[in-house]
């Protein structure tokens, strides 16, 4: 769709991803991509331009702040917002998020309203 926002959603666990694809792709003006770990979000983010990341931390292998720093340190994404999308919800993690520049962090279970208003805040869509 022209003009539509490029999100990324980075995420293992299946049923998260597709529940967040569903809700993101109820918005017309969105367009969604989807990586099931860390290594193909980097690749992904290494190779094409996004609007919005939305990026689980607990994947393994890669995990979602290594994801993140390697998107950050050199990418054409390395200036694209990013939503964390996690059940970790301690401040320390937090913390590390917040200085690598993170535009939002949700606590899963994931609700709907919250990842609409966080997407529409980072991207104003």
């Amino acid at each position: 769709m022209p003009g539509a926002k490029r999100i990324l959603i980075v995420e293992d666990d299946e049923s998260s991803r597709i529940l967040l694809e569903r809700i993101l792709e109820s918005v017309p003006t969105l367009e969604v991509t989807l990586a099931d770990d860390g290594d193909a979000a980097v690749s992904l983010a290494g190779k094409e331009r996004y609007d919005l990341i939305l990026l689980d931390l607990l994947m393994p292998g890669m995990g979602g702040i290594e994801v993140l720093g390697r998107i950050r340190g050199g990418s054409p994404n390395s200036k694209t917002p990013v939503i964390i999308v996690s059940v970790m919800d301690d401040a320390p993690t937090k913390i590390a998020c917040e200085s690598l520049g993170v535009s939002d962090y949700i606590v899963k279970p994931i609700r709907r309203d919250a990842v609409i208003a966080a997407v529409k805040g980072a991207i104003g869509s």
